[in-house]
């Protein structure tokens, strides 16, 4: 396994790829939003199984470090809003697949979640696409408390009336080397002698960015998986007291952890500059992992790799010695 690489396990799906003629060589992709977090990983996937890739972001030098990613000539960089309909259509003119990976967690959810998946789909439909891949989340229902989920539910709904036969791709919390998850809390958990923890009992399904890329990348090269939807979960099913425990022994820290009670967390939520909004205070009333019978990572052909093989890797930076401190304490042990 390639644990020890930003791009972890992306191999395997490639080698899948091409044992079942699943090649992408020569198709023309365009990645909206393939310069964040997941669209570097979405991307690289995607390079690796021969695409020629389209890669889309509002200031396409946000997206210029993947350059080097690809082989001459194989990525080109557009310049792209989805709130802008006619900088969508330049950007999936010509394409034969289009993935839009664009979300917010927090500000205009209508105008990103809805809006701008509608003129995505619309646009590939008009454009003849063969194959849209559209990213949702786990949680995603038009009848949600939270403005979030509510958003998320709404944009699916607008994809499946634009393009019918959209991919619609539902994570669950996405780890990796660049995330603001596992990091924001292992910078806590390095730097304060107590950590408050808010809805500890809430349960999530971490997924690796890696097996997402390769899920994404997956579901665009078969024409067999149109119009499905897959929620996306890793192996292991853990609260966010568990979480901050975890990380905190990666650390090698050993912090108070206080799980904070819901009416306080409730109050806390409703502050002004507080570490969390009320609507992601409303999203965490609900357990973000994969529902019973639903397709998911193996329906792709992805094994779901774990929490712990990976995230040690990138977590040393906030151990007391970084790397030293790691390889003083395995040749103690």
């Amino acid at each position: 396994m390639l644990v020890n690489t930003p791009f972890a396990g992306q191999g395997r799906w490639r080698d899948q790829s091409e044992r079942k003629g699943r090649t992408m060589k020569d198709k023309l992709v365009t990645v909206i939003g393939g310069g964040g977090f997941l669209g570097r990983y979405v991307v690289r996937a995607l390079l690796r199984s021969g695409a020629r890739m389209r890669i889309a972001e509002r200031d396409p030098r946000h997206a210029w470090y993947l350059r080097t990613q690809g082989g001459l000539g194989q990525s080109q960089f557009v310049a792209a809003d989805v709130t802008k309909p006619e900088t969508i259509a330049r950007a999936v003119a010509g394409a034969d697949i289009v993935i839009n990976l664009v979300g917010v967690l927090a500000g205009d959810f209508e105008r990103i979640h809805v809006g701008g998946a509608e003129t995505v789909a619309k646009a590939a439909a008009a454009a003849g696409v063969t194959t849209l891949v559209h990213l949702s989340a786990i949680g995603a229902d038009a009848g949600a408390a939270s403005a979030y989920g509510s958003s998320k539910g709404r944009g699916e709904a607008a994809v499946r009336a634009a393009f019918p036969g959209a991919v619609i791709i539902r994570p669950s919390i996405v780890f990796g080397r660049e995330d603001q998850f596992i990091n924001r809390f292992a910078g806590m958990v390095a730097k304060a002698p107590v950590v408050p923890v808010l809805r500890a009992g809430v349960k999530f399904q971490p997924v690796f960015a890696g097996d997402v890329g390769d899920a994404v990348a997956a579901a665009a090269a078969d024409p067999a998986f149109a119009g499905r939807t897959f929620e996306l979960g890793g192996p292991d099913v853990m609260s966010m007291g568990a979480i901050i425990h975890w990380i905190a022994t990666a650390l090698g820290r050993s912090p108070s952890i206080i799980n904070l009670p819901d009416g306080l967390g409730a109050l806390l939520a409703r502050l002004p500059g507080a570490p969390i909004t009320k609507d992601q205070w409303l999203m965490l009333q609900q357990d973000n992992v994969v529902a019973a019978g639903a397709d998911g990572l193996a329906a792709l052909g992805v094994t779901p790799t774990p929490l712990a093989s990976v995230a040690p890797d990138w977590l040393v930076r906030f151990r007391r010695s970084g790397r030293f401190g790691r390889r003083t304490e395995t040749l103690a042990a």
